[in-house]
């Protein structure tokens, strides 16, 4: 039984169409939901050799929000260089579609926006790079909370600081208010007494 099925299908929701780039050259335009168990094996292309694959897509990779960060690709025997895997982030490829509206049918083809020799200067995907990416990741994704969470804190310290400074301004606007209605009610009041 194939471990990647049940995990596949649960991945299925979170393939939008913002999240991969999917381009709609002869095969299809976007599909606003991709399969990633159709997605897993689909064929790669790179931009020196449109018309020959160059290897399969082996793993898809989230980040901590859920959306795709890249995709692994097998190689195959690329320049001669011996199977290898490579990561390609998100933006370096584009996914078209063919029969994007028959579930059983449904086909892809990864295009990567590299060269080949280009391909085999992305990282390679091993035990290193993925313990390695994880711990940036994971640090990046506590910085950003820090951060968001710092940014909160000072928002709300500004706008508690604005909203005293001008409570304060108007409180100080109404007493200047009240003492010029209440100067210009004693001067009424000494013109009256002078005229009686």
């Amino acid at each position: 039984m194939d471990m990647h099925k049940p995990f596949n299908k649960a991945l299925l929701a979170t393939l939008a169409a913002g999240t991969l780039s999917v381009g709609g050259l002869a095969w299809g335009a976007p599909q606003g939901l991709y399969s990633a168990d159709e997605l897993t094996d689909a064929d790669v292309y790179s931009k020196d050799n449109p018309s020959e694959d160059i290897g399969d897509v082996e793993d898809v990779l989230l980040d901590e929000n859920m959306k795709v960060s890249g995709l692994v690709i097998d190689t195959g025997n690329l320049l001669d260089m011996g199977s290898k895997q490579y990561v390609i982030q998100t933006g370096k490829f584009t996914v078209e579609t063919q029969n994007g509206d028959d579930l059983e049918n449904i086909a892809y083809q990864v295009r990567v926006d590299l060269t080949e020799q280009e391909i085999t200067q992305q990282p390679e995907y091993t035990n290193d790079w993925w313990a390695q990416t994880k711990q940036n990741t994971s640090q990046a994704w506590q910085n950003t909370k820090e951060t968001a969470q710092s940014a909160w804190e000072s928002t709300k310290a500004a706008t508690s600081n604005a909203l005293t400074e001008a409570g304060n301004a108007l409180s100080e606007a109404g007493n200047e208010t009240e003492q010029a209605a209440q100067e210009a009610s004693n001067e009424t009041q000494e013109g009256f007494d002078q005229n009686n």
